[in-house]
């Protein structure tokens, strides 16, 4: 149970957790409970058109990003990965089309250099919850405004897989420092040593002569495990081999005795991700 459901349990509130909203039995209860307000966060499904006209006050929906940018399933994802500086939440009148309805309102929310899609969830979701709150005392005194989304501004962030996260050294080396930011805590920024799954947790982007894509160029105490890129190149700080725990790049070269010249991403897994 999320952690909505278990306080409503505490708070001895009714709980519904239907498998499918379009049952008819789910509907039926829910048109008896005549509600004035439907509320979504993170739900990741299409909501029946039958039940979004139900509410008296109408549906309104609650989005990690500043929409119409980065619509879609993950966007504090697309946030870093495109390298956004801030980004925030957005309020919304809930539609049939995804993450297109009118805004109530917007707060914007800065992305710190350090920030990983786990730490800006945390921060958004605080943010969240108070921007909920106005736009639902605005929607119960009839005020909120409907502002139009310019549909031509906007972006998609598709549902991640555990294919995202794997790491193409050809890459620049500040892209997949973006990319281990925005794949922490899933499906984690990878690739592979000697066969075997390395997930890489903190990297740096560092500059570096020209080498092939994934050569190891610098292992040495202190300054973790320099790898090469498609341009300039990637220091490890943190990493986790498959079926180990978390550990620091030094931690990890000691461990494996790694040496320089190796090529991490060479001949993948023994076995599929």
């Amino acid at each position: 149970q999320p952690p909505v459901a278990r306080l409503a349990l505490e708070r001895g509130l009714p709980l519904f957790q239907p498998p499918r909203l379009r049952a008819p039995e789910v509907l039926a209860q829910l048109r008896a409970l005549a509600p004035d307000v439907l509320v979504t966060v993170a739900y990741g499904r299409i909501i029946p058109p039958e039940l979004l006209e139900l509410p008296r006050l109408g549906a309104i929906n609650l989005h990690p990003s500043l929409l119409p940018r980065h619509r879609g399933a993950s966007p504090i994802a697309a946030a870093l990965l495109a390298g956004d500086t801030e980004t925030g939440v957005t309020v919304m009148y809930q539609t049939m089309e995804l993450d297109a309805g009118d805004i109530i309102l917007q707060r914007r929310v800065p992305i710190d250099p350090q920030d990983t899609a786990r730490t800006l969830e945390e921060k958004l979701a605080h943010v969240g919850a108070q921007a909920l709150i106005e736009a639902l005392d605005l929607v119960a005194r009839g005020v909120a405004p409907r502002i139009a989304q310019d549909a031509a501004q906007s972006t998609y962030a598709g549902r991640l897989t555990k294919e995202h996260g794997r790491i193409d050294w050809a890459l620049p080396a500040e892209r997949i420092a973006l990319l281990v930011r925005a794949m922490d805590p899933w499906p984690s920024a990878y690739t592979f040593h000697r066969g075997r799954l390395l997930k890489i947790w903190r990297a740096r982007a560092v500059p570096a002569p020209a080498a092939p894509p994934g050569t190891i160029l610098v292992v040495r105490p202190g300054e973790g495990i320099v790898v090469a890129t498609g341009e300039g190149a990637l220091q490890l700080l943190e990493v986790q081999l498959e079926g180990g725990r978390r550990m620091t790049a030094d931690e990890f070269a000691r461990g494996a005795h790694l040496k320089a010249g190796e090529r991490l991403g060479d001949g993948e897994a023994a076995h599929p991700v």
